[in-house]
């Protein structure tokens, strides 16, 4: 699925841009040629240093990694050490320890032989599970955009440009259900997991509502208010580029080392902002499963906080619905036959359709359910709790403003009576008087 998505989005991209050349837009040319090269020479380093095949003296298959061929030789690869697997027999097999789900709260530890072909199918596994990431947000969320931005500024929607989005979104999504997995079997790598077609059908469904919406809402204002999309774009990226940096440095630990141990502390740096690049990226336009975590051996945070899932999904609603606002208020004569409250509805509830999907693939579809401390609702609801908590003004500035109200309340009632009283004629300010 990852060739085939790679390979087709390649042509569409090319043949898309031969036709923006043909039709004399060169801009659009460009972009369209720059959003399918990077992610594709991303992709073939991705592959070569998860296989490290430069410390391996293998010069051929580097040159069609340099030709942008790496994903084909990798596939020939693979299925080339399937179909020979089991016809000779190994030397020798690796053992591996896996705990099953817990049941009646008991948890079986399995042993495991895996040999040589299936450690070299897994670590091929992973690398395309990687590359996918890479492919999904580092070239077809880009390029979804601009086709879409395209299609709104010309007032029209090609059979050709349809077909590259419909490859794009497919990607995207594909994408972040890899991310999903490849979260979860991290997190729990101590457990033997098998997703569930119910699973996969959830986290399909929430990615690609959470994923259209993101990318329509962005569209939409930036037809609109250009000057302004640039600022909305940096101040996403770099603020979730540079968070995992400002809480590495908070925690005071010392440097990772532990990365790979052919790499100098500069090429450390470089694969640490490369992967800090990759998770800003992916939270531009949607919820990254996988959460980066610098002084983690792992580099990934293995805790599930419910917290900062909330805090995310509140926080991109209410832009999502600023970022609309913007639109209708500002929106021009291009629109003038769109009914702008109905597809500002639409947007609104497609997202809450992703935030309801991704409620039930964590409260029902989730494969390691049982090794939560607390489901999804109950994590909500606490959420909720501490944000009321919050909002709410303590007890002492509540009493204080009572007891300042209540003497108000006391020096006007005095004042009031002491001017009747002295309408009424007080007798004691008469005996005053007399004295």
């Amino acid at each position: 699925v990852s060739l085939i998505l790679f390979v087709a989005e390649t042509a569409a991209a090319l043949c898309l841009s031969g036709a923006y050349r043909a039709a004399g837009d060169r801009m659009w040319q460009w972009l369209t040629l720059l959003f399918a090269l990077l992610p594709c020479a991303l992709v073939q380093l991705s592959l070569v240093f998860i296989h490290r095949d430069v410390s391996r003296d293998r010069p051929l298959v580097l040159l069609l990694h340099i030709l942008q061929l790496g994903p084909l030789v990798r596939c020939v690869e693979v299925f080339y050490i399937y179909f020979h697997a089991g016809r000779v027999e190994e030397p020798y097999v690796s053992i591996t320890k896996k705990r099953q789900m817990p049941k009646d709260g008991y948890s079986e530890e399995i042993e495991k032989e895996v040999g040589q072909a299936e450690g070299k199918l897994c670590t091929h596994r992973s690398a395309f599970s990687r590359a996918s990431v890479i492919q999904a947000f580092l070239g077809s969320a880009p390029q979804l955009t601009l086709q879409l931005y395209i299609c709104v500024l010309q007032q029209e929607i090609t059979a050709a440009r349809s077909i590259f989005m419909v490859l794009s979104l497919l990607s995207i999504v594909y994408g972040a259900l890899r991310c999903n997995i490849l979260a979860i079997k991290i997190k729990y790598d101590d457990y033997d997991v098998s997703v569930k077609p119910a699973a996969y059908l959830c986290i399909f469904m929430w990615r690609s509502f959470e994923i259209a919406t993101r990318v329509t809402v962005l569209v939409l204002f930036s037809s609109v208010l250009q000057i302004w999309t640039l600022p909305v774009v940096l101040v996403n990226f770099f603020g979730f580029f540079f968070y995992p940096w400002i809480l590495f440095w908070q925690s005071k630990s010392p440097f990772p080392e532990n990365i790979e141990k052919a790499l100098s502390r500069v090429g450390t740096t470089i694969v640490l902002c490369l992967l800090t690049f990759l998770y800003a990226g992916i939270n531009m336009f949607c919820w990254s499963a996988v959460q980066v975590k610098l002084n983690d051996p792992d580099l990934i945070n293995k805790s599930q906080n419910w917290y900062r899932l909330t805090v995310y999904y509140m926080l991109r609603f209410i832009e999502n619905a600023f970022l609309l606002l913007m639109w209708y208020v500002y929106k021009t004569d291009i629109y003038l036959y769109v009914c702008a409250p109905l597809l500002v509805l639409q947007l609104l509830i497609g997202y809450c359709m992703a935030v309801l999907f991704m409620l039930v693939f964590y409260q029902f579809c989730h494969p390691c359910k049982k090794l939560f401390s607390s489901s999804i609702s109950e994590g909500l609801l606490s959420c909720f709790k501490f944000l009321c908590f919050i909002c709410k003004p303590p007890k002492s500035t509540v009493l204080m403003d009572k007891a300042e109200m209540k003497s108000e309340n006391t020096d006007e009632a005095w004042s009031s009576s002491k001017t009747i009283d002295s309408q009424k004629g007080n007798p004691h300010q008469s005996v005053s008087s007399n004295a």
